[in-house]
């Protein structure tokens, strides 16, 4: 994550970046219900796939929340004061979206084998509920939490927090993850993401990322028209 915007001599974060990383979360959780809900009983094959990209969504989740716990909160949290709340709070959630997650873990276990259609709608219900458990997470942390990182956190400190994820990321998955960080966003939040990447991965992109990427959501999505 980077930053250019400025306030006087104070360099801020560009906070914005984290709300269209929520984004991407908010999707492929809503869309993995639906998805494996239209999933017809004994497609082990389909099954497989779908498995396949709740663990790499479930692991990119993980990434995104540690980089927050070990880099960003201890960070904001000495220079606040009754407002520290706030980041206590997002601590509690992240340990109970950890707890849903797990009871997803189990289901798809359990499904991906043989696609049993019980176990298919236990599972289905199960991201539902995590789709709504993390959205209303995301909704409070870019509501009471970024303001207050975009105040005091140095723009130095934020990037450290992108430059972990980006670390933790597969290298055969980059594009992809630029691709569903860009997949919803407007044309002119687009233009300025992609204006802060270096020039080399605006090419790759340009040359190689699109094509990459929609071959990615063929594979999961297929046909399926989201709602």
């Amino acid at each position: 994550m980077t930053s250019s915007n400025t306030s006087g001599s104070t360099v801020h974060p560009y906070t914005r970046e984290m709300a269209m990383v929520h984004r991407v979360f908010r999707r492929e959780s809503r869309l993995l219900a639906e998805l494996v809900q239209g999933v017809s009983p004994g497609d082990s094959a389909r099954c497989l796939i779908l498995a396949e990209h709740w663990r790499l969504y479930a692991e990119g989740l993980h990434t995104h929340h540690a980089g927050e716990d070990e880099l960003l909160w201890p960070v904001l949290l000495p220079r606040l004061h009754l407002a520290a709340e706030q980041v206590w709070a997002m601590q509690a959630q992240h340990r109970a979206l950890d707890e849903g997650i797990a009871a997803v873990h189990r289901l798809m276990d359990r499904w991906q084998p043989d696609a049993r259609p019980e176990v298919r709608d236990e599972l289905a219900e199960a991201l539902r509920q995590h789709h709504l458990q993390l959205c209303s997470h995301f909704d409070e942390e870019e509501r009471e939490v970024m303001p207050l990182v975009a105040l005091h956190v140095t723009e130095q400190q934020w990037h450290a927090v992108g430059e972990r994820g980006l670390a933790e990321t597969p290298r055969n998955r980059l594009m992809i993850a630029l691709g569903a960080i860009l997949e919803d966003s407007p044309a002119d939040e687009r233009r300025e993401f992609l204006a802060r990447l270096p020039l080399p991965a605006r090419l790759l992109w340009k040359l190689l990322g699109q094509r990459q990427y929609r071959r990615e959501i063929q594979r999961v999505r297929g046909g399926y028209a989201a709602g």
